[in-house]
């Protein structure tokens, strides 16, 4: 029974100091704009060894710029950075002569800011009190919405005569978006100036991934507004213009348009899906042009991933850009280095899925085993690459901020939702949210969970090395027949006041700062290890 009294004392103490130190720990990451949704998370955060991230927001900006346009078989540069449409202009790449008046500028750019939903407006900066132009939608329209605006194009403007009758929204599977509008009061408006056929009532445009768009197009607008049929040297040499454009690190859209007298269904109708709807308006269409944004790299960035990389962490990129943006970024934030084979590290999805099916996990498993950056990849491909990296015994953390994230988040070890684009499921799903959507708080949870782990580890040695001697003297007390050396009440008098305050100071030091240098710990490892063992023995034998 004293024995047993002495185990129901002591024992306590551990679940006690270790819930003090992970909460402790939770509130420390705060400062660090991470915000631990589940206690336990913060202990599998140390043995981490593969970080799934996403590109935009995340190892970028998420503030695109409009820099490169081809249209009509010209390209275009354009100057200016920022959300102000009031600084720079848009001229040739030849010569640096203005194009602000172009057929071809205002044609790719009137029709790009009728497929989106995005405004500019000047509003005032909580930060400094200064009016600043600040876009009010998707990252990835902004940067056409600053652009159009740039040559005297909004979209307010064109929505006072122009309606907009029927909207498909961009999906992971048709990677584009779709608008349908009534252009028969004000043909001259849209798409800037363009001329349309005669009896053109109504104007399709198509915003999107251009590989897909290209695959829609039978033909191409030219730079006099005359149209040309798009032969498969066409397609090859626009492909080249995208290849060059991707390989700079611009993201690359696709603007196509389809004019029509009349809509090719009945829009009242409840019984024509989305998908007839998407067939019917996309026959025919026209290419406009290519429009190239750039979304800088966060800073600190490179600097966390070579951190991670010294810590036996593969980071990896799953994004939906095209496969030569995607590696050229992962280049530019260390992701992907010098000396690394772009044919093994870096691959389209598509290969994940041939035949429309995914691969057996066999397969699966080897083509992911040393994959770095994974593009034009659907929310369904990061729950099966997770999936394939846990089979191969991964410690994973995934990143996501849409709907369609929550079950890869859900998924893997630790999931992570973005706190300012992230949606609530997003971040219902997930264990960690990070406050300020930067990979670089990742690294710094990574590390934090590991000082947490050791100092756990510190405080169960200390206690092992005092309660297993304690134990083994009331043992031998208790074989021998002499008197017990102390009481269940003594033993509980010095577990609170000279064994709790030690072991909570233990769990909360600071921790090595070297600790990032070490490989992960693996997830099957015990808490006890065998030199915690070592030090319980040498202070039994020193009591006894």
């Amino acid at each position: 029974l004293r024995v047993t009294g002495v185990q129901t004392c002591a024992l306590p103490i551990l679940p006690l100091c270790v819930t003090i130190s992970l909460s402790s720990g939770c509130s420390s990451m705060v400062e660090q704009n991470v915000l631990m949704r589940k206690i336990a998370a913060v202990e599998t955060l140390g043995s981490a060894s593969i970080i799934c991230t996403d590109k935009t927001g995340t190892l970028t900006e998420g503030k695109m710029t409009l820099v490169k346009m081809h249209a009509g078989g010209t390209d275009f540069n354009i100057e200016g950075k920022g959300f102000d449409p009031t600084v720079g202009k848009i001229t040739y790449a030849d010569n640096g002569r203005d194009a602000n008046q172009e057929l071809g500028v205002r044609a790719t750019l009137g029709s790009a800011i009728l497929c989106s939903n995005t405004t500019l407006k000047q509003e005032v900066d909580e930060k400094d009190g200064n009016l600043k132009w600040m876009p009010k939608g998707n990252s990835s329209e902004a940067p056409l919405v600053v652009a159009a605006q740039k040559i005297g194009l909004k979209l307010d403007d064109l929505g006072q005569y122009l309606e907009r009758v029927y909207e498909i929204p961009f999906s992971s599977s048709r990677k584009m978006m779709l608008t349908v509008t009534d252009v028969s009061g004000r043909k001259e408006l849209c798409p800037g100036g363009a001329p349309f056929p005669a009896g053109t009532n109504f104007l399709t445009v198509c915003k999107g991934a251009p590989n897909f768009i290209l695959d829609y197009c039978s033909s191409e607008i030219k730079e006099d507004g005359s149209v040309k049929p798009l032969s498969e040297a066409d397609k090859a040499a626009l492909m080249e213009q995208i290849d060059f454009y991707s390989s700079k690190a611009l993201r690359v859209l696709a603007i196509a348009i389809n004019t029509m007298p009349a809509l090719p269904f009945d829009n009242n109708s409840e019984d024509v899906s989305a998908d007839d709807k998407f067939a019917a308006c996309r026959q025919d269409m026209k290419l406009v042009g290519l429009v190239a944004s750039i979304d800088p790299d966060r800073d600190g960035v490179p600097d966390s991933v070579l951190s991670a990389r010294g810590a036996g962490i593969r980071v990896v990129m799953i994004t939906g850009d095209y496969l030569k943006t995607a590696i050229a970024i992962a280049r530019n934030v260390k992701i992907l280095m010098p000396e690394d084979n772009e044919e093994v590290a870096a691959m389209d999805c598509a290969r994940l899925r041939p035949t429309g099916d995914y691969l057996d996990n066999q397969a699966m498993d080897v083509m992911t085993s040393s994959v770095r950056v994974f593009a034009r990849a659907k929310p369904e491909d990061k729950l099966e690459i997770v999936k394939s990296l846990q089979r191969q015994g991964a410690v994973t953390a995934m990143t996501g901020d849409g709907v369609n994230d929550a079950p890869a988040l859900n998924q893997a070890n630790i999931g992570v939702a973005m706190g300012i684009q992230g949606t609530e499921v997003a971040k219902g799903a997930s264990d960690m949210i990070l406050v300020d959507d930067n990979f670089c708080s990742i690294v710094s949870a990574v590390e934090k969970g590991r000082v947490i782990y050791a100092g756990i580890q510190k405080f169960v040695a200390f206690i092992m090395s005092v309660h297993i001697a304690e134990v083994m003297q009331i043992f031998f007390c208790v074989c021998v027949g002499l008197p017990v050396m102390r009481t269940p009440l003594q033993i509980l008098f010095l577990i609170l006041v000279t064994d709790l305050p030690p072991s909570i100071a233990l769990g909360m030091e600071p921790g090595d700062k070297t600790i990032l240098e070490d490989r992960p710990r693996p997830r099957e490892e015990p808490v006890v290890l065998g030199w915690m063992w070592q030090i319980g023995r040498a202070s039994c034998r020193e009591r006894v």
